[in-house]
């Protein structure tokens, strides 16, 4: 975990760019010495949003599945996961 003052983002942009990108991991930002902001590379939290969207979407198809609502056929089925985890990559 990656955590920084706020008065560095500041001071040392490019590094802690860098850093987000390289690592692909968010930067904690502090202010007082309590947590304040976030700060990750645009493509990490682009990959996270997908993934995110594509859980709910999962989460929403296996409760239709369980309450019994038809959803895609079985031989659609593997054809349909990979359009979908495509649509996260």
């Amino acid at each position: 975990m990656n955590i920084r003052p706020s008065a560095n983002i500041r001071q040392n942009y490019n590094e802690i760019s860098a850093l987000c990108k390289a690592t692909g991991e968010p930067v904690y930002l502090t202010k007082n010495g309590e947590g304040d902001l976030v700060v990750m590379d645009i493509e990490a939290f682009t990959r996270k949003q997908k993934m995110l969207e594509l859980r709910e979407r999962l989460l929403t198809i296996e409760e239709n599945r369980l309450a019994g609502n038809v959803g895609v056929a079985v031989d659609d089925l593997d054809h349909e996961l990979k359009r979908i985890i495509d649509e996260v990559y």
